[in-house]
């Protein structure tokens, strides 16, 4: 009688924790309700504050940059590799749009075309070193971060304003209440998400993620899609780059600065691995959301800017420690 009771006890608790399990691995499930969750603690606590329209419509709008982001480090991560020159590839962008549109009097369109083909051209590099020489992603990253802001700090020196009106109205038009950045946002998520979920071609980022050799072993070409992973994760680091100069209406060198560190944190946050195989661009998404929302929190509490960094700091160990954790009991 005891035995049968201690069996049913023990099926109770695997039970139990196997539901723990499912709950963890649902990383956007759990995700989207903690972020309901700290809407409503935030809302109760500040009633008059945090929901009103315009401070979720300066949320929205403070995470939009960094969900393009997102999506491009998200698909990175996917297959196993990072990007962390991505900041300094949306200030180089605007840097040298804005250069070329308030120094060189050239017309807008062609300055932001010439900002994306030097964008394009860093993933390039990046890629190819990575996939085809065979440098560490990190040390590429590193190493393309500081040739980004060195490229920021030349073309824009201390900061260019005085942009053209048909480039300010990139950033700051407003459609339907929400301004144009955020509307960015959203076709790029809407776009990236069917392609990463229903097309051949991005499926192959997850097999290459869950095995690189299997995966070129199958016929898959590995480095080209290596490289192409990070002509795509600067191609939206670019974009980024261009909305954000046109919102603020001024470039300067900090631009994008330690916004990699955020999305990589979104990400992992969001469902992805730092081992590659997992993730989703709507997890992304909510990642990012997180992260905003934390910050916006912080802000309205009056939390220090310092011990935002330090919190953003700890998210980015506790993501990554979770991460292990899952992959530890599915061992």
């Amino acid at each position: 009688m005891n035995n049968s009771l201690e069996i049913a006890q023990n099926k109770t608790f695997i039970q139990e924790e196997s539901f723990i399990q499912k709950i963890l691995k649902n990383r956007v499930l759990t995700l989207g309700l903690i972020i309901v969750l700290v809407s409503i603690f935030s809302s109760i606590s500040w009633p008059t504050i945090f929901p009103v329209y315009g401070n979720i419509s300066v949320l929205l709008l403070g995470i939009s940059t960094d969900a393009i982001l997102a999506v491009g480090m998200m698909i990175l991560l996917i297959s196993g590799w990072f990007d962390l020159s991505v900041g300094s590839v949306v200030g180089a962008t605007g840097a040298i749009a804005a250069n070329l549109m308030v120094l060189g009097h050239v017309n807008f369109l062609i300055a932001i075309a010439v900002g994306l083909t030097a964008a394009i051209f860093m993933g390039l590099i990046n890629g190819f070193l990575i996939a085809r020489v065979g440098i560490n992603p990190m040390i590429q990253g590193l190493a393309m971060m500081g040739i980004g802001r060195g490229m920021a700090l030349m073309f824009v020196n201390t900061g260019l304003v005085t942009f053209p009106d048909a480039f300010t109205a990139i950033g700051q038009s407003v459609f339907l209440g929400l301004k144009t950045p955020v509307w960015y946002m959203i076709i790029t998520i809407a776009l990236f998400s069917i392609l990463v979920q229903k097309t051949v071609f991005f499926r192959r980022y997850y097999y290459i993620g869950g095995n690189e050799i299997a995966a070129a072993l199958s016929g898959i070409d590995v480095k080209r899609m290596k490289l192409l992973g990070f002509v795509l994760s600067a191609t939206l680091a670019g974009i980024a780059g261009i909305i954000m100069t046109s919102r603020m209406g001024a470039a300067n060198n900090t631009a994008g600065m330690g916004s990699e560190l955020r999305v990589i944190t979104a990400c992992i946050l969001g469902g992805a691995s730092m081992k590659g195989g997992k993730g989703t661009v709507i997890g992304a998404l909510l990642g990012t959301i997180f992260m905003g929302l934390i910050g916006n929190v912080m802000i309205i509490a009056r939390v220090g800017v310092y011990w935002q960094q330090i919190v953003l700091g700890i998210i980015l160990i506790l993501a990554v420690s979770l991460d292990s954790l899952v992959k530890n009991k599915n061992a």
